[in-house]
């Protein structure tokens, strides 16, 4: 089961609880109280899998601001609610959302633009193409036109917004695995396989192992030979050198 935060914001009296309470109780709201802070729980099942969802029933944008800012860190996914009635709350919502990026320090925030009380046909003062600007505006935001009152489109907002939460994560994943085969194919390629040889640099000399498994060791570094009676024997050019002058000096020294 997985724990998804979800946010209700939006200014106040337009329809926050409504939808929330409509939405986890199956019931309506007919009378208004403005909210502080509302926390609901409800277990669904979708996609095939299953979620508890806490949903965060705020109030409205005008009050309790200094609260704001702690709703928006802990939540997963933003419901950005206005009613169709009252073109302020649509205008609030844009400062609303531009909190909600700089807090969250992404362009890409799960969240969905809601116009509520789309029953309210005599009352409408935001038109629907308007509500499809905002949402272009914004980056193809989705959109929906909600009643809270005849349950239209109420389940949607939320399963739409669970289902950007869950893509958000599966990307997340897939960059965070794409990081880490990235690193790992640095480290792969520090050297150089190819043609039969693996060519390496160490300590300025040039190490080259081939297909016959014969090595060598270029720029004055040490030789394996074979002695007479067949045993390997160390030389090394630095080693000769000593000995050369040991002779010269008459030295008693002994030679390893």
């Amino acid at each position: 089961m997985r724990d998804y935060k979800l946010v209700v914001l939006g200014a106040g009296g337009v329809g926050k609880s409504c939808l929330t309470v409509q939405f986890v109780q199956g019931e309506y709201l007919d009378t208004y109280d403005p909210t502080i802070e509302d926390s609901y729980r409800k277990t669904m099942e979708i996609d095939d899998k299953t979620f508890d969802l806490e949903i965060l029933d705020t109030a409205g944008v005008a009050q309790f601001t200094a609260m704001r800012e702690l709703y928006i860190k802990s939540g997963m996914g933003f419901l950005l609610v206005y009613s169709v009635t009252d073109r302020q709350s649509l205008d609030e919502l844009m400062e609303l959302r531009e909190q909600i990026l700089r807090i969250k320090d992404s362009k890409r925030v799960p969240m969905v633009l809601v116009g509520n009380k789309a029953d309210l046909h005599h009352e409408r003062i935001i038109s629907v193409d308007e509500g499809i600007e905002v949402s272009s505006d914004w980056g193809k935001v989705p959109f929906y036109e909600t009643s809270a009152l005849l349950k239209s489109n109420v389940d949607e907002v939320f399963i739409d917004l669970v289902r950007q939460i869950m893509r958000a994560e599966i990307e997340s994943h897939e960059a965070q695995m794409n990081s880490n085969a990235a690193v790992g194919n640095g480290v792969q390629h520090g050297g150089r396989v190819g043609g039969g040889k693996v060519n390496m640099g160490l300590n300025g000399a040039g190490i080259n192992h081939s297909r016959s498994g014969s090595s060598n060791i270029d720029n004055g570094a040490d030789q394996l030979t074979r002695t007479p009676d067949k045993k390997l024997m160390l030389k090394s050019p630095y080693r000769t050198r000593t000995k050369a002058r040991n002779a010269k000096r008459k030295s008693s020294c002994v030679t390893l």
